[in-house]
């Protein structure tokens, strides 16, 4: 069974969404994965997702209700097969951990599953509105339908 970790930067926002995302589409197709997510901040560990995150992620029928922020450690390199960053920062802050190139061939933009070698980020809603979430999650939606065949 894969298992795959989100990164975004807070773990409030991006990657708890596109974590709910995929497990979302996996549970539709039955295709089986572990699915988890994190982030570099530590402003909210512990904490759920941010309070915009949740109106989205009801609208969108994604499940939510388990998500307590956490920090992204160099083990998970070990313990996960892929891990699909948001943007730049977020590519930059995982590798700079890795420890080999194995480490680093696990890491990759989520869009690029999408298109590859496109290195399009998935901008951070945190700052913006509703509009901004759910242009975010439909970035994800498009990606994880992707990622999910891939698993097949």
């Amino acid at each position: 069974m894969k298992k795959i970790l989100m990164v975004c930067l807070g773990n409030t926002c991006r990657s708890p969404l596109a974590g709910g995302v995929l497990k979302k589409i996996l549970g539709e197709k039955n295709i089986e994965a572990i699915v988890e997510s994190a982030g570099f901040e530590p402003y909210n560990i512990g904490e759920g997702p941010d309070e915009r995150a949740l109106i989205v992620a009801k609208k969108y029928d994604i499940d939510l209700d388990e998500h307590k922020m956490r920090l992204f450690r160099k083990e998970d390199f070990k313990n996960f097969d892929f891990i699909y960053v948001m943007d730049q920062r977020n590519l930059r802050d995982v590798l700079f951990l890795a420890e080999s190139e194995e480490d680093k061939k696990k890491v990759d933009y989520l869009m690029n599953v999408l298109n590859p070698g496109k290195n399009q980020i998935i901008p951070d809603p945190y700052y913006g509105d509703l509009e901004d979430y759910e242009y975010a999650v439909t970035l994800m939606q498009q990606a994880c339908e992707r990622l999910a065949e891939s698993l097949r």
